[in-house]
């Protein structure tokens, strides 16, 4: 089950239309709406540093709130879109979709990762590499994961993790269809430096090796 979801708090937003937008902008404050659930659209109005925070946290389009609004119950909710301003970038209006516990959700779920003190290629020396510390998966609402958990306590130098062996939640479904790389354990910068030059040795010997061209003909 997923931990603490993140409050996104609102105020309702009194007038509808352009007018009104643009004198919530000038409040510093961002209008939105908040649609769908089976109940009436709710204009609403969020203070611009909040939300810019949040954008510049990354995935908000993909991130799972639970709207606080004044006189109204909390709800869980989604963005489903973000005007931006053409010339600053900035937002000027967002859509706020409800979902109820039984609704389908795609969300970024982070990986936990158990077994590194025992890890069979870590205690070689060897250097775990997350390829992906996050993971997309169709949800449901009501059941969201706090985290996805993959063991490496069974890899060796050289051998990698996908999906396939992480265990999903119950009706949980991935996003990406193919079994993609999440970690891997990477030979230590020392041992992958001295195959290195053994590489280059072996390069030199050969061409050491070549016949030249005089060479060819003091043998004819």
């Amino acid at each position: 089950m997923a931990g603490e979801i993140p409050d996104l708090e609102a105020t309702v937003r009194t007038g509808t239309g352009k007018g009104a937008a643009r004198q919530a902008r000038r409040d510093n404050l961002v209008p939105g709406i908040v649609y769908g659930g089976g109940e009436d659209p709710l204009p609403i109005s969020i203070p611009f540093n909040v939300l810019y925070k949040r954008l510049k946290a990354g995935r908000f389009l993909a991130t799972l709130f639970n709207l606080k609004v004044d006189g109204h119950d909390d709800v869980r909710v989604i963005c489903r879109n973000v005007q931006r301003d053409v010339v600053k970038d900035l937002p000027t209006h967002l859509d706020l979709m409800r979902l109820r516990r039984t609704s389908k959700v795609k969300l970024f779920i982070p990986v936990e990762f158990i077994g590194e003190s025992v890890s069979v290629g870590l205690k070689k020396g060897g250097v775990l590499t997350i390829v992906r510390p996050e993971v997309e998966l169709l949800v449901t609402a009501g059941d969201i994961p706090e985290s996805l958990t993959l063991d490496v306590s069974g890899l060796d130098i050289g051998e990698t993790a996908t999906i396939s062996m992480i265990t999903l939640p119950e009706g949980a479904k991935v996003t990406i269809d193919r079994d993609f790389v999440i970690a891997n354990i990477s030979a230590p910068s020392s041992l992958r430096s001295a195959d290195d030059e053994d590489e280059a040795e072996d390069e030199e010997v050969a061409a050491d090796e070549v016949p030249t061209a005089g060479d060819e003909d003091e043998t004819e």
